[in-house]
Parts: structure tokens; C-alpha cells; sequence
């Protein structure tokens, strides 16, 4: 009895000191779960490169993992000489509409569409010998556009300014009114006129350097890094999460560039003369459906091109076949093909900035002109190139390989084809079938294929023989 007592006893203890240990243990985990649930996270997003399409895009999926990872802040680490002013006033948008605070980092440059960027940012930190400014809008020449553009940027800079609101200082009977980004300086940014007391009287665009705007509160801070910025942040604890592009994001990015849109028109459109000139070769047409897809798609995808839009081209692709292959001639069906290919083409690079809905219903056609410029310029040097490439292809080696090139000498045993049809020229007749530009006519009770010169022979009509080449006879209207 005694020793079962004792056992038990010792049993007791053992419990005992097994409930404090895990006790113990419970406590140290939560408080070193407590430290780590204090560190504030933080998602880095580098803007170092030219604003376009694809920066707005990787604004778009930076923010939604910002969102969905529930991070406290968003840092933008950034270096650029500008860009385009769509993308990036839409990056303006995503950052004043924001929840999560935005803070960026100029660690060079942020020049004109950049300088737009960091202005809409809660908070302004610059490297040492930084820039920040020069907003006024230019082309590709680097040449001032006209006056009805920098108007549209003045107001966009002065509202991105305003939009961080102002401090009403009352003292005694007077009232002062401080804003917190001053919206005139912002203006002056992008119009050398605009003259700002004690910042900028000397008629040039106004670009500031750190220390510059550290002064005139277009900048909280300088720092060397991203350290030091968070540190002058108030951000002690933290975890940093660097936003990083997949590739797929990185392709689609650069499909969106209107550099590359214009390239794949000019596919599209010249894989399609060539497959007219040349039928059955299918290489020029799977050329041409494979840049179909690689233009519409990225816009699709990202949320540019609608359904309807993307129907459009298809239907007028379909109308243009039908007007060659079905119908006679050259009519309505395929004018309204044209039509309806180069609208699918133009409405789906910029159909969601044309209609506005602002006070009612308004059409920005600005977005639309300048989608309708590269797809008319491209189509343009897509037919020009494709005439002069079907003019010189049979110039070349290119096709050596796979073309005879040989001469073959009768005295060696070979035999010419009859030179019947080259006597024919100046001959007259009727088309057998509908030539367009391909088929058959009647000429001395006898049919022959032929090819029209120029545009398309309706059936019955008379026809002359003009010239002979390649085993191909080539006739005209008379």
C-alpha cells in the first residue's frame, strides 16, 4: 500500500510538471507569435522603366496581391524619364483610390509621367540628387504637342496635387490656406508660364530636386534606401514582399505595346494579300491567324477588347472572303468587311476610354483617333510592303531549295512545253467562268485558264489576251 501511494504520488508530480512546461512553452510561442504578427508587411513594386501598357499592368496585379495578401503598405521604387500619359494617369487612379497607403521612393528620376505617379503617392521620399518634374506632355519627337493636350495634364497634375487636401491655418484674423501639395507648383511643372511666388519665375518647366522639394512639401524625406525610407516612415518591424512579374504577365505586358500592335496588323493584313495572290499555300495565312491571335488575346485578357469588338473583325474578315470567293466583283459586302475588320481592329485597342460617362454621356474620341492612326499606318505599310515583296520574291534565292533554277538544254535531251499559248497574245474571247482574278476562258472554241491583269471579269464578258508568263495567261476587259 505504502508504495502505491508513492507511486501515485510521484505520478501527481510528474502531471504537474508536465501542464507547467507546456504552459511555459504555450507562452513563449505566443509572445514570439505576438512579434511577428506586430511587423508591418510591406509590397515593393519597381516602376524603373518607360510608363506604359505593361507597368499599368503590373500596377493592376500588384495591387490585387496587395489586397489579397493584406499588406499595410505599398512602396514604389522608382527611376523612369516618363511614358505614356493614358497608362499613366490610369497608375494616378489606382493609387488615389487606394486603401492601403502608398509611399514612393524616387531613387532617380521621376520625370513627366513619373512625376505624375509620385504625386499621387501619400507620401514623397527622394534619393540625394534626385529629380522630379518636367511634366509637359511631348511626342515622339520630343517636341511640345499642342496647347489642348498640356491643358488636360495641367488639370490632371493640379487635381492629383489637390487631392491630398490643405490645412486651414487661422491666426488671430487672418486665415491661411495650406495646401498640402501646392496644385501650382504641380501645373508649373508641365507649363513653362505658370509662375509660382519664391519657386518658379524664370518661364522653364519646373523640375525640382530633393532638397528643392523637401521645401516646398513635395517631398517628406531623403534616404539612400529602402531602409532608411521606411525608417523615416515610422515603420520599425516589418517584412518586405518584392512584387515580381511572371513571365506570362511580362508577355502579355509586351503584346499591349501599340509598338507591337502595329507589327501584328501588318501580319494580319499581309498574311491575308498573300494568301489571296497565292491560295492553297497556307503558310501567309496561319501567319496571319496566329497574329490575330496574339493581338486579340492580351487585350481580352486584359479587359481592353470586348466580345462584340473581337466579332466584329471576324465578321468583316468573313464579309471580305465571301465578296472574293462567292460573290462577283467587288461590292458592298466587301466595303462593309474593310469597315468592320479596321473598327474591330481600332475599337479593341482603346474601346474602354471612349465613352465616358461624366455628367452624362460624353465620347473621348482622342483614345480612339489614336488607335485608328496605327491600325491605318500599319495596314498601309502592310500593302506596300506586301506589293513590293511579291514583286521581288521570285527575284531572289530565297526559294532556291525548293525551285527549279536550271537551265535545260534541248541538245541534252529536254523538252520544251508547247509554245502555243505564248502566240496567243493579242488573241480575243469570252470568260468561260468568273475570273477573279483566277479562271477560265473561251478563246477559238477552246478553254484555258488565264488570270485577269487587273480587277475582276464577269462571265460572258469579252476578253483579250495581253501578255503570257510562268504558263499563266493574262487577259483584260475589253
Amino acid at each position: 500500500m505504502i508504495l502505491d501511494f508513492r507511486y501515485k504520488k510521484m505520478v501527481q508530480v510528474s502531471i504537474k510538471l508536465l501542464l507547467l512546461i507546456t504552459i511555459f512553452s504555450f507562452n513563449i510561442s505566443a509572445q514570439d507569435s505576438s512579434i511577428i504578427n506586430n511587423k508591418k508587411k510591406v509590397l515593393k513594386l519597381n516602376i524603373k522603366q518607360e510608363i506604359g501598357p505593361a507597368i499599368w499592368r503590373q500596377t493592376m496585379q500588384a495591387f490585387e496581391k496587395a489586397e489579397n495578401d493584406k499588406v499595410d503598405y505599398i512602396l514604389i521604387h522608382m527611376n523612369t524619364y516618363g511614358g505614356l500619359v493614358e497608362s499613366a494617369d490610369s497608375i494616378r487612379t489606382k493609387i488615389l483610390n487606394s486603401e492601403i497607403p502608398v509611399f514612393v521612393f524616387i531613387d532617380n528620376n521621376a520625370a513627366s509621367a513619373g512625376a505624375l505617379i509620385a504625386i499621387s503617392c501619400d507620401s514623397i521620399y527622394m534619393r540625394p540628387g534626385a529629380n522630379i518634374g518636367a511634366a509637359t506632355v511631348v511626342n515622339q519627337s520630343g517636341e511640345a504637342v499642342p496647347d489642348k493636350y498640356q491643358s488636360y495634364m495641367r488639370s490632371t497634375m493640379r487635381s492629383t496635387a489637390e487631392a491630398h487636401g490643405k490645412d486651414t491655418i487661422i491666426n488671430g484674423k487672418d486665415t491661411t490656406i495650406r495646401w498640402f501639395r501646392d496644385p501650382k507648383i504641380a501645373e508649373a511643372m508641365v507649363d513653362p508660364r505658370k509662375r509660382v511666388e519664391g519657386v518658379s519665375d524664370s518661364g522653364e518647366v519646373l523640375t525640382f530636386t530633393a532638397s528643392e522639394a523637401l521645401k516646398h512639401f513635395y517631398c517628406e524625406g531623403t534616404a539612400e534606401n529602402i531602409e532608411e525610407v521606411l525608417e523615416l516612415c515610422g515603420i520599425n518591424e516589418y517584412t518586405i514582399d518584392e512584387y515580381t512579374p511572371s513571365q506570362l504577365e511580362k508577355t502579355i505586358g509586351l503584346l499591349v505595346s501599340p509598338y507591337l500592335q502595329g507589327i501584328l496588323i501588318m501580319i494580319i493584313i499581309g498574311g491575308i494579300y498573300f494568301e489571296l495572290q497565292t491560295p492553297g499555300v497556307g503558310f501567309p495565312i496561319a501567319a496571319a491567324i496566329l497574329a490575330s491571335i496574339l493581338y486579340f488575346a492580351p487585350l481580352y485578357l486584359e479587359g481592353i477588347a470586348e466580345n462584340w469588338e473581337i466579332l466584329l473583325f471576324a465578321v468583316g474578315i468573313i464579309l471580305m472572303l465571301i465578296e472574293i470567293f462567292v460573290i462577283p466583283g467587288f461590292g458592298l459586302a466587301g466595303i462593309s468587311g474593310i469597315i468592320l475588320a479596321i473598327a474591330g481592329l481600332t475599337l479593341s485597342m482603346s474601346a474602354g476610354d471612349i465613352v465616358v460617362v461624366e455628367e452624362g454621356l460624353k465620347f473621348n474620341l482622342e483614345p480612339f483617333a489614336k488607335s485608328l492612326f496605327v491600325v491605318l499606318i500599319s495596314m498601309f505599310l502592310a500593302i506596300t510592303i506586301s506589293l513590293l515583296l511579291s514583286q521581288r520574291i521570285v527575284k531572289t534565292n530565297l526559294f532556291a531549295r525548293i525551285a527549279l533554277n536550271k537551265e535545260q538544254d534541248t541538245a541534252k535531251g529536254y523538252i520544251g512545253v508547247s509554245t502555243e499559248q505564248i502566240d496567243m497574245v493579242g488573241e480575243k474571247g469570252v470568260a468561260f467562268t468568273v475570273l477573279k482574278p483566277s479562271g477560265k476562258v473561251l478563246i477559238n472554241n477552246e478553254i484555258y485558264d488565264a488570270k485577269a491583269r487587273t480587277g475582276y471579269i464577269e462571265e460572258d464578258e469579252q476578253i483579250e489576251v495581253v501578255s503570257y508568263g510562268i504558263a499563266q495567261l493574262y487577259v483584260k476587259k475589253i
